[in-house]
């Protein structure tokens, strides 16, 4: 926590000077969830509350605390830390994703000055079945107010320096990320301050997730890197059967294909970050972040598990034993899948955006028309699209198929930008173009028309980023 505090993991995007921040702060997490998972959600969640926090002015001096880069695990006042993290605590077990569906309540209290500006506080009464860092010094929340969900934050330690009625009834036994505490939590007249009018918190709470999702699909691709990294150090430095694992044929097909895997995925993430950069100042970037960021949350949150599924395989037993790192990756793994919303969930809000904001889809097909003409597969896989996502907006059983859609073409465009020739023929034969012949289920199934020495060139294309 102290290193991704010290060199602004969660912060950056709102301290540079320089232009797409917010592109530079994906690379970072990029590479920092390379580094440490655990400390994903934490990062992740001080990088969205930002933006939340400098919107309503009672809460201006935790928005100045949050860009802090000095991490202090403490129970001071805010205005006594150098920094603070922050929480959100949503999910309630008979709701689930449904946030509408919130029974937690809240009271009008008082409103007095805080920090400098008036406060509206409120005493909340309740249950949050998940609550991700619940050691954090404040916290995003959802209670209903006459009825209507309305957004709240309220600080561990009030202003007098007495510990807010916070109650931690327990810690969740996760299958993975352990190393960060998820748990369920209690209010019983929990001391809020209200954040936006009452009855609109839905609607404030989910200008948070935006960043979130982005967040957590670099941060998936970022994990997707590291197990391909530890894979190919182990095949490339072993020798079995009279030769490098890496060389051996059916290995370098596996390695390949999960090599043009990551670097699709990550091109993607990027892309969506720097759509994020211009939000506010271009109209087209702004309907393409809206229907990319929950399709790039969703396939790469997904493709990751078979990803360490894989890397795994390639280290064998090893992979599989507590005391190396392939362990705690593969527990790892699905976690992202389902914070923030799970699959459904994002495919749905892929589905919405195409149904309410039709400039999105607009957006869409005007990023995939930069590059068409340079590949008659990836022109063939646009044109099909078309069809699959009017299918979508009629009926809901297609919304993955089509989110899925969105993502490889997405995908595909990306790396005609960006890409050497082997890795976008891979991409297109097996990805997009080559159907059931060329590329099945699992990784290393990469058939005709792609050969060995075209897989080792990209296996020594992985090695080198």
């Amino acid at each position: 926590m102290s290193l991704a505090w010290k060199h602004e993991v969660p912060t950056l995007s709102w301290t540079a000077k320089q232009k797409n921040p917010h592109l530079a702060r994906a690379v970072l997490s990029y590479l920092w969830n390379q580094v440490e998972q655990g400390t994903g959600c934490p990062t992740g969640m001080a990088y969205a509350a930002y933006a939340g926090l400098a919107r309503e002015p009672a809460l201006k001096i935790w928005a100045e605390k949050v860009l802090g880069t000095v991490y202090e695990n403490s129970r001071r006042e805010v205005a006594d830390k150098p920094s603070v993290v922050i929480g959100y605590a949503m999910t309630e077990k008979q709701g689930g994703s449904d946030l509408r569906e919130t029974q937690t309540t809240a009271v009008y209290s008082h409103s007095a000055e805080y920090h400098g500006a008036v406060a509206h506080w409120y005493e909340l009464t309740g249950h949050k079945w998940f609550c991700s860092v619940p050691q954090s010094d404040g916290f995003f929340t959802l209670a209903k107010v006459n009825g209507g969900v309305t957004c709240f934050f309220f600080p561990r330690t009030l202003p007098d320096g007495s510990f807010n009625r916070f109650f931690i009834q327990r810690l969740k036994d996760e299958a993975g990320n352990r190393s960060n505490a998820g748990s369920e939590v209690e209010y019983s007249g929990t001391m809020a301050i209200r954040v936006g009018e009452e009855g609109r918190g839905l609607r404030e709470i989910l200008s948070h997730s935006h960043l979130t999702r982005l967040d957590f699909a670099v941060g998936s691709a970022g994990l997707m890197r590291q197990v391909l990294t530890l894979a190919l150090n182990h095949t490339t430095t072993r020798n079995a059967f009279g030769s490098s694992l890496a060389k051996r044929p059916m290995m370098a097909n596996v390695l390949a294909d999960m090599a043009v895997e990551v670097e699709a995925a990550t091109l993607m993430a990027l892309r969506v970050a720097r759509a994020t950069d211009h939000i506010d100042t271009n109209p087209q970037e702004k309907a393409l972040a809206r229907v990319a960021t929950p399709a790039a949350k969703y396939f790469n949150c997904s493709r990751v598990v078979a990803m360490a599924n894989e890397a795994l395989q390639c280290h064998g037993g090893n992979g599989f034993v507590e005391d190396h790192p392939m362990a705690r990756l593969y527990r790892e793994a699905p976690l992202n899948s389902v914070w923030e919303g799970a699959a459904n969930m994002m495919c749905m809000d892929v589905r919405r955006a195409m149904q309410q904001e039709a400039n999105s889809r607009d957006a869409l097909f005007a990023e995939l028309a930069d590059v068409r003409g340079q590949d008659s597969r990836f022109d063939a896989y646009v044109t099909a699209l078309g069809p699959l996502l009017d299918d979508m907006q009629h009926e809901e059983f297609f919304a993955r198929p089509a989110t899925e859609g969105i993502a490889r073409a997405l995908q595909g465009a990306e790396l005609l930008r960006h890409s050497t020739p082997e890795v976008i023929d891979i991409f297109m034969k097996t990805r997009l173009g080559g159907g059931a012949n060329n590329w099945g289920a699992m990784f290393g199934t990469l058939g005709p028309g792609v050969t060995q020495s075209q897989a080792d060139r990209v296996v020594e294309r992985a090695c080198l980023w």
